[in-house]
This record gives C-alpha cells, structure tokens and sequence, in this order.
C-alpha cells in the first residue's frame, strides 16, 4: 500500500425517503474535509440530537483513517423539506419550565419565541429529522465519501512520494560526493595540525608525538561516520516509502536523524579552506534537501 497524503477533501447528497406516504423526501450533503494532524482529530457539525448518528460516523472514520484533521459536515436540505419543522418536545419543557418558574416566584410574563426557536434543536428540517430513514442513508452517503476522500489521498500520495525519492536521491549524491573529499581533508587536517603543535611546541619537541597527537584530532574531524549513517538513513527512508502505510511519523523522525548528521558535518569542517569550503556547500545542500523533504512529510498519513 502507497503512502497517503492526509489533505483531501468529499462531498456527497443524498436524500432520505419518506418512511410514510405523504412525508417529503428530504435532501442532505455530506461534506469531509481533512488536513494534516500529529494524531486522528474528527470535529462534527451535524444537526441536533444526532448523537448515535455521530457515533456511527467516528467508528466508520476511524476504521478507514490513521492520522489528520477531519471536519464532518451534515446539512439537511430544508427547501427539499419543506421548510424547518418544530421540535414539540424541547419548544413544550421549555414553555412549561419558563411558566413554572413564573408562577414560583411571581413573576409576570410569557415565553419569547424568538428565544425559544434559537433554542439548539427546537428546529429540525420538516420530514428529514424526523425520518427514522436518515440515519442508514447519512451513512451510506458516508461510505462514499470516505472512498472519494481515501482516493484523493491516495492519488495526492503518489505525488508526495515521487519528490520525496528526489530528495533522497539528491542526498545520497552529496554523501557520495563527500566521501570522495574525505581523504584530501583528512590529509590537510593532519598536516595543518602538525604544523600548528610544531610551532607551539618549538623544535625541542618530540616529532612522533607530535604527529600522534595531530592524527588524533584529524580522525575526530574525520566524517566518515556521519556519510555512513546519512546513506543509511537514506535507505531505510526509501525502504519505508516503498512499504507505505501510515508512515509519517517514521520518515519525519528519520529527517531528523539525517538533520543531526549533516550539522555535525558541518561542525566537523568549519573553517576548512579549499576543498573544506566544497564539504561546507555539500552539508548546506543536504540541510536545504532535507528541510523541503519535511515540508512534505508532514502531510503524509
């Protein structure tokens, strides 16, 4: 399986049949919209008293997405209802409640309407919510457009992938470039340090020390290390691309480990004159690759 991109986004109407004749058909949209996220983030908007429905759409979600921001929309199509329908049962206890407390505390006055109809769930589209149909074809449509937006993903991952083994390809070229300088450095590292102890030391000194110590510090500034773990970093990154999945996290720590190879190398051979300033642009080339690789990697599921 591919990697998966988590920005996508699916729309999908649907309507409701009537449960009983002379009801409308009621009409609805289901919109997902999903963006990227360290974790599964689903954020609902659907109308009141859906909750067994929102729960039923979570489970389906979760089944079919790993990680992202997903805005679940639901709107009924009230002109297809004919119109907004009262919710008897909230619109009533509130009435009631309000002419309790007024007759408690004497207090003259009467319900608002204004007040009561912004109450949430005191309309309902006339026929759709009420319809004991909306649910299954709410979550019909929803198997849709969670394929529609999985597809999406899917297509977006492609596109993702395909830089991503540029960028890789463009830092295994500058390790390899780099291990083809590391010999000439090394060998101008040992002789500018010998040459420095020496007139530190003035001529009195022991020669072999003096060329011990210097082959020392030469092979701490040696990056050997830091090309062999770059490449194989590199590898393991292409390796998990290849395997797709819900990768994201992997490759984002591995461009981390690449980052942290890259700035020792840079640490290493500061200050470096001649082909040093080559290793210098070469480390710069990789931070720069491995930065636009991140920007992407960010996105994928």
């Amino acid at each position: 399986m591919a990697i998966r991109s988590m920005t996508a986004f699916a729309q999908v109407k649907g309507e409701v049949r009537p449960s009983e004749l002379g009801q409308p058909t009621a009409g609805f949209m289901l919109t997902l919209k999903a963006v990227n996220h360290r974790f599964l983030d689903l954020h609902f908007r659907l109308p009141a008293e859906s909750e067994a429905l929102e729960i039923k759409l979570r489970n389906l979600l979760k089944q079919k997405l790993a990680r992202g921001h997903v805005d679940v929309v639901l709107s009924l199509d009230a002109a297809g209802a004919n119109g907004a329908g009262l919710n008897r049962e909230i619109v009533g206890g509130y009435v009631r409640a309000f002419r309790a407390a007024a007759d408690e505390f004497g207090i003259a006055g009467q319900p608002d309407l204004n007040v009561v109809l912004r109450l949430p769930g005191a309309l309902v589209a006339a026929g759709a919510g009420q319809n004991g149909n909306l649910e299954s074809a709410v979550l019909l449509a929803a198997e849709k457009a969670v394929a529609s937006l999985d597809h999406m993903r899917a297509q977006e991952g492609v596109s993702i992938e395909k830089e991503l083994c540029e960028r890789m390809n463009k830092l295994r070229a500058a390790a390899d470039e780099v291990e083809k300088l590391r010999g000439q450095i090394v060998r101008w590292q040992s002789e500018k340090m010998q040459a420095r102890m020496q007139e530190l030391l003035g001529t009195a000194a022991d020669a072999s020390r003096i060329l011990q110590e210097a082959a020392m510090l030469a092979e701490r500034s040696d990056v050997q290390e830091e090309v062999v773990r770059m490449r194989a970093h590199v590898e393991h990154f292409l390796g998990l691309l290849k395997g797709g999945g819900e990768a994201g996290k992997r490759l984002d720590f591995l461009l981390q480990e690449m980052n942290r190879e890259a700035n020792t190398m840079l640490s290493k051979t500061a200050g470096i004159a001649g082909e040093g300033l080559r290793l210098t642009e070469l480390g710069l080339a990789m931070k720069s690759e491995i930065e636009k690789a991140r920007e992407q990697v960010q996105n994928v599921e």
